[in-house]
């Protein structure tokens, strides 16, 4: 050991402080293995492995969408209009365009068997000679043989159109290939089940399954009235695909020479926007969710180092009796730890960047589209960069202490040097190290807004869990000395030197916090779907009733649910043009207001107020208002969107671009589920515009199955062509979605919770040699194993319940804040729900506690007090 002292008397070889040289020793220390850093890396790779695999597994499926956006999209680009088809003078300019152009209608209706005894909504897709440009569509006939032979399955024979359909609806309506499908006024043959529909994602989510026929049998139904909500794509297929230049200048040139077309424009780069965005957006939430994981893993590295450095106290106090300086024992100790940190973050680079390969293999039949399998190096480097950060964070501060602390007290204290703080420069380094990781998972997140709520909770948890920690410390060391011997021990556990007191109110503290969260979300939401609907909700939603038709539908309804309420409204679609004269496009909006602005919204104009409106601002306008178009708009979002009176906004409708000046605000509960509009004209405003009529069926008492079903039938045979939605069906639907997303969060979640109790074990593996001297001293005074076990499941009891406490706490606050501020949703505080996880918590605390103890207990005294 003579080339480490510092007072050889060869200059040559003394050169303790050398990078080079620490570096050799930190490597040569590493040869005797990996023992007792399990924790260690199984902490950093967990976190590392989750946030690369969630982040290479939302880049390949985004590769996914973008390789094959021609085929989702139908072709290169695709021109939506709503309620209308375009002008002779559009249609020329589109025909100009040198692609083929099909033309699909996207509308909703009634499907029923011949009997008219069953009955079901269906999502409509009419398609002409020319689909599917670029793909194939799959469906299996009345033989069981697979074809692609779209246009003769829907082609007329004998008088009757043909129709494709998903097996969903034809499991509904018990039919089989070869019967008859009514849709409006025209009996349908079912030729055959849909089993791949190539442009199935750019449609978006529907209430009902695919129903597909020709152009000419939607003329035969006559499901298409003036005012039907009826959705118009025009996509063109170029023979030499544009660059991303040439979509450009499309939709630039579209819009130039038809500039109140109001249609939208999508190209194959934005095949299936929607999916594309809740891709993007749960796979940031997924990010947060690992990062939670990994830095609760700090905690376990924290704890591993110490017990590295306690492990090491010999090493150190050798090296530092030889006079090696305190930089040189910090930096052998430094690199073996960071050497150890690289070797986990490799290990979930590895796990993370397989998990998109995994996906594919495992669940590639059920995915929407195949993964874009191949390395992502920015998300493995995200992931990377974020283990670095962590490992430094939580490794400086227990690493420093080893720097002053003399070789004597090294050897004489074994409760080590974990009450030291080390110098102010390890402080900086870890605090430095913290704050980076909060700066690049601000500057990565796509909402700025979502991350700097995540930090500030974060730095908050870890700020007050530490001060609960030593609070339990304080309150321990100065309670009442109870008179059981096993209480006394437990408590004086809690607080002495070197207790495990922070460390796991630490670790499991902030895991409950976001079961405890997480929980209540998804408890709530699922509230907001059942148990939130008034007492007294409407039953149905009618659509697509026409004028001429509006008259009987109410004498009907009169006649056969007498005591139900029946209200209509005249309904439109529109799309907002402009705001405060920003176009739509350019308007910077909050995420929560931002539906407002996205896609087409229903519309409707009253002269009188609605019964029960309530106005924040302004007033309604009189019943017989002639002059400039007035627009009553919804009070939150309008704040939101820092609107107010007197604002001009524009909105497209039918091609007519309407400007509009805000006359008031109101209130609006969508949750009461009755008839709502962001927005709501002054009857000038959309004078002359063809439109149908939307209404509402509501029971005065809750009515069953069969009374609401036998309406439902009744309406469909006397109207075939409006369209109705029953509100128990539509919810049903939602609440399979909310199912799906409530597993993937569920999955997400138990990653930190899996971290949090990695970190408990860690936590509980660092204090093993002081319980096992605990018990041995004891067991040798005569302590039944009993009394010892009862202590210290005592001890593991109070510390889970001092962490159960702030979990109920923090996560409950957690919850509120997302749902109220983030979802706009509403909270409420769910006793069952957040117990639940508190009752998890302790059985977590005290299980882990009694396995570790109970291997303590089974130790043999004699070579224990050989070695003190």
């Amino acid at each position: 050991m003579a080339d480490i002292s510092a007072t050889g008397a060869h200059s040559t070889v003394r050169q303790p402080s050398s990078l080079a040289l620490s570096f050799a020793y930190a490597m040569r220390e590493l040869r005797g293995g990996l023992r007792g850093f399990a924790i260690f890396l199984a902490c950093i790779a967990l976190g590392v492995a989750s946030i690369a695999g969630v982040n290479a597994l939302a880049q390949s499926m985004a590769g996914g969408l973008a390789n094959e956006g021609r085929t989702i999209l139908g072709g290169d680009v695709q021109l939506e209009l709503i309620q209308r088809e375009v002008t002779p003078e559009e249609r020329a300019f589109l025909n100009a365009q040198g692609a083929e152009m099909m033309t699909i209608a996207d509308l909703r209706g009634m499907a029923r068997t011949a009997d008219e005894q069953s009955q079901t909504i269906v999502e409509i897709k009419a398609v002409d000679d020319l689909y599917p440009m670029v793909s194939e569509l799959i469906y299996v006939d009345g033989d069981g043989i697979k074809s692609a032979a779209v246009h003769l399955a829907l082609q007329e024979d004998d008088g009757t159109f043909g129709l494709l359909a998903e097996g969903t609806l034809a499991a509904r309506l018990g039919v089989e290939i070869g019967e008859t499908i009514r849709l409006g006024e025209h009996a349908f043959q079912l030729r055959g089940i849909i089993e791949r529909e190539p442009d199935r994602l750019s449609s978006g989510f529907g209430f009902g399954p695919r129903a597909m026929i020709s152009a000419d049998g939607l003329v035969a139904s006559e499901l298409v009235q003036p005012g039907s909500l009826v959705e118009w794509e025009y996509t063109l297929a170029f023979a030499e695909p544009l660059d991303q230049a040439g979509l450009d200048a499309f939709e630039a040139s579209a819009n130039d020479a038809h500039p109140d077309a109001g249609w939208r424009i999508r190209d194959r780069t934005e095949a299936s926007p929607r999916l594309t965005g809740a891709i993007n957006q749960f796979a940031q939430f997924l990010t947060l969710v690992g990062l939670t994981a990994l830095v609760v893993g700090g905690v376990g590295v924290a704890n591993a180092v110490r017990a590295f450095v306690e492990a090491k106290r010999k090493v150190i106090a050798t090296f530092k009796s030889l006079g090696a300086a305190g930089p040189f024992v910090f930096r052998v100790q430094f690199f073996q730890v960071m050497a150890i940190a690289v070797f986990g973050i490799v290990i979930g680079l590895v796990v993370g960047a397989l998990v998109p390969w995994a996906v594919q293999l495992l669940f590639g039949d059920f995915l929407p589209v195949p993964l874009d399998t191949r390395l992502y190096p920015d998300a493995l480097g995200l992931a990377a960069l974020y283990g670095v950060l962590v490992a430094l964070a939580f490794a400086l501060w227990p690493l420093g202490t080893v720097r002053d602390v003399p070789a004597t007290a090294l050897f004489r204290d074994i409760g080590g040097n974990s009450r030291r703080f080390p110098r102010w420069i390890y402080l900086v380094g870890a605090a430095a190290a913290m704050i980076g990781l909060g700066v690049v998972a601000f500057l990565v997140s796509d909402s700025r807004f979502i991350a700097a709520i995540y930090l500030a909770a974060a730095g908050a948890s870890f700020v007050i869990l530490r001060l609960v920690g030593w609070a339990v410390m304080a309150i321990a060391k100065r309670s009442p000395r109870p008179k059981s011997t096993a209480a006394k021990l437990a408590l004086d556990n809690i607080h002495r030197p070197g207790a495990l007191t922070p460390s796991v109110i630490l670790s499991l503290g902030l895991g409950l916090t976001l079961l405890v969260a997480l929980a209540l979300i998804d408890a709530n939401l699922r509230r907001q779907l059942t148990d939130s609907i008034p007492d007294v909700a409407p039953s149905f939603f009618f659509l697509d009733i026409q004028n001429s038709q509006i008259d009987g539908f109410k004498d009907l309804i009169a006649e056969e649910a007498p005591t139900a309420t029946l209200e209509s409204v005249p309904m439109l679609r529109g799309r907002l043009i402009s705001l405060q004269g920003i176009p739509a496009g350019e308007f910077e909006a909050p995420p929560e207001a931002a539906w407002v602005l996205q896609g087409d919204r229903g519309i409707t104009y009253e002269a009188e107020a609605p019964e029960g409106t309530e106005l924040t601002e302004g007033e309604w306008w009189p019943a017989d208002y002639a002059g400039e178009p007035l627009v009553s708009f919804i009070d939150e979002e309008g704040k939101q969107l820092g609107l107010e009176l007197g604002d001009l906004l524009t909105v497209n409708v039918l091609g007519r671009e309407i400007t509009a000046r805000i006359a008031n605000f109101r209130a609006v509960e969508w949750q009461s589920l009755e008839i709502n509009f962001a927005m709501v004209f002054s009857p000038n405003a959309l004078a002359g515009a063809p439109h149908a009529h939307l209404a509402t069926v509501t029971y005065e008492s809750e009515a069953d199955d069969a009374t609401e079903l036998a309406l439902l039938r009744t309406v469909t045979a006397a109207f075939p062509g409006i369209t109705s939605v029953r509100i128990s069906d539509a919810l049903d639907e939602v609440n399979a979605l909310v199912e799906d997303l409530a597993l993937a969060v569920r999955g997400a979640a138990s990653v930190t919770l899996i971290a949090s109790t990695l970190v408990l074990a860690g936590a509980l593996a660092a204090g093993h040699r002081h319980r096992l001297y605990d018990a041995v001293i004891l067991k040798t005074l005569g302590a039944t194993r009993g009394r010892i076990l009862g202590a210290f499941l005592l001890e593991y009891a109070l510390l889970g319940l001092a962490a159960a406490i702030f979990g109920l706490a923090a996560g409950s606050f957690a919850a509120f804040a997302v749902l109220e501020y983030v979802m706009t949703a509403g909270f409420t505080f769910l006793p069952s729900v957040a117990f639940g996880a508190v009752g998890i918590a302790l059985l977590l605390t005290v299980g882990l506690g009694l396995i570790g103890t109970w291997q303590i207990l089974g130790q043999k005294p004699a070579p224990v007090l050989r070695n003190l």
